[in-house]
């Protein structure tokens, strides 16, 4: 469900008359615009109010022929039935915002005199201006920078007029204490301010159409015209009525919060999803065993083979540490790593079927392969940023000559995998299996560790599953090296990771089954959000 269209959709209702329904004994609209007409004439009679101030004031009316007029100071009247953009109902009126508040602006204190900041009076920006209520601000004011202020009083609304949020948003809050406020911001203050929900209500109920007809733009951001804006056509209703729009759009948000929350633990449910998908598949939990599968330990003697091939020709080097895990005839795990064999199922973390073999990834992968290239061939460069996070496992890239990127960057090829090693893009899951290369291969970002599969006996998405997988993460961060906010997993990790390897024909059948199930939660992650 969408929520954001449901609220706006809520208060489209409420400013139509449309959330509520009408009381024929609501007093009508136009008796409340009278009382606030007759309240500015004796706050000009008190000197509360000067006659400037109301001098452009008008009343609005409806005809005998049923449309709608506008009547000014100077007795001059105007049809302006083609400014009202809706039907309202009887009992209902339009009133100009400028008819009914007055309008202020604010500015910033001079920041070389520190005696006017770090107080506790509210000064509110565009930053703050992120809630339907403003209790505080980033900054404050001493009272010595408040007193070259004007403070306004709770109950007033606030408008940016000059963000670039202004090409989408139209920000409007309501103060909940006193405060003051910078040069980007307007201050509505109404001359009755119990309006103050209400009139929120219609600003954001009409906010698409207000940033289409006030919004201009400027050499760097947007901005209101607010010579214009304070203008606008307001419909009000009866004060008893507004009182229940009040209190039916308190009780909607509430409902609508609840969705979201719902949605938010339904997200996260998704994600815990997901991650136990990736548990089953590395535990051979996932798709079941096929008894005329070739095992896994033929596979690895095939990466051997391959493996010895790639050595006599001078592609990779041997391993001084070389070793590899072999199944003895008690069932049991052991590392061979020249000397004498040493049990290991003590360290490996969980049983996997008798098909399958555990193996450690340097004994199967190229650990952070380099590439001999020629120095014109264009290929594809991936800064971390274009590596999604999460389980995707998706990437975009750029084009550039291998010249201007052989040197500095960490190296790949079609089909490597590759694994951010730093924090928080580790543990976020930054891995992707890179495809659809520019030439086949590639450079990119520095901190990644890139796993390139000895032969074409490993599916490269069965090891995405086991390097997305908790096991893999949870492991990974206990060997985190490096200043906080700058951690990372070694080479070494990478390298002695033990991983379960399944046979081949298995590691089909798993990877599609991830693909199904997770394209079956992202359709319900999509849907949600």
């Amino acid at each position: 469900m969408d929520t954001k269209a449901l609220r706006q959709k809520i208060l489209d209702l409420a400013i139509r008359g449309k959330l509520v329904p009408q009381d024929p004994n609501d007093e009508p609209a136009s008796v409340l615009l009278e009382r606030i007409r007759e309240q500015k004439q004796q706050m000009v009679k008190e000197g509360k109010l000067k006659k400037k101030d109301i001098k452009n004031d008008s009343l609005i009316f409806v005809g005998e022929d049923s449309l709608h007029y506008e009547k000014f100071q100077d007795g001059s009247v105007k049809c302006i039935e083609g400014e009202i953009p809706f039907d309202v109902p009887e009992g209902w009126a339009w009133e100009r915002l400028s008819n009914i508040a007055i309008f202020s602006g604010g500015k910033t204190p001079p920041t070389s005199r520190l005696e006017y900041w770090g107080g506790n009076v509210l000064w509110v920006t565009s930053k703050d201006m992120k809630s339907k209520y403003i209790t505080s601000s980033q900054l404050r004011l001493s009272t010595l920078g408040a007193e070259q202020m004007r403070l306004y009083q709770p109950d007033t609304l606030l408008l940016v007029t000059r963000s670039g949020i202004l090409r989408h948003t139209l920000p409007v809050s309501i103060l909940k204490e006193h405060a003051t406020i910078n040069q980007d911001l307007k201050a509505i203050v109404l001359h009755m301010p119990q309006l103050s929900e209400y009139v929120y209500v219609c600003l954001k109920g009409m906010e698409t159409q207000l940033l289409l007809k006030y919004t201009k733009s400027g050499t760097t951001v947007e901005s209101i015209n607010f010579d214009e804006f304070q203008k606008v056509l307001l419909p009000i209703a009866p004060l008893q009525e507004v009182s229940r729009i009040v209190m039916a759009i308190y009780k909607a948000e509430h409902i609508v919060s609840s969705i979201e929350d719902d949605k938010v633990e339904l997200l996260k449910y998704v994600e815990k999803a997901k991650a136990k998908i990736l548990d089953l598949a590395i535990r051979g939990q996932l798709v079941p065993q096929n008894l005329n599968d070739e095992p896994a330990s033929v596979l690895l003697e095939h990466i051997r083979t391959e493996k010895e091939k790639l050595i006599k020709q001078g592609k990779i080097k041997r391993d001084k540490k070389e070793s590899f895990i072999f199944k003895g005839e008690d069932n049991s795990y052991y590392l061979n790593d020249g000397q004498m064999p040493v049990g290991i199922n003590d360290d490996l973390p969980f049983d996997i079927p008798d098909s399958w073999r555990w193996t450690r990834l340097k004994d199967i992968f190229i650990i952070n392969p380099r590439n001999k290239l020629d120095d014109a061939l264009d290929v594809s460069f991936i800064p971390m940023p274009l590596i999604d996070d999460g389980y995707s496992g998706k990437h975009t890239a750029e084009v550039r000559h291998w010249k201007e990127v052989k040197t500095g960057f960490t190296h790949f090829a079609e089909g490597d995998i590759g694994i951010a090693k730093i924090t928080p893009c580790f543990e976020n899951r930054k891995s992707t299996v890179f495809e659809n290369l520019v030439n086949g291969y590639g450079a990119g970002t520095t901190e990644l560790h890139v796993l390139r599969p000895l032969g074409k006996s490993i599916f490269a998405q069965y090891l995405l599953a086991y390097v997305k997988s908790d096991y893999f993460i949870e492991n990974g961060k206990q060997t985190f090296t490096g200043a906080v906010g700058q951690q990372r997993i070694g080479k070494e990790y990478v390298e002695n990771a033990y991983f379960p390897l399944p046979p081949v024909k298995e590691q089909e059948r798993i990877v599609q089954q991830i693909s199904d199930v997770f394209e079956y939660l992202n359709t319900i992650s999509e849907a949600l959000s």
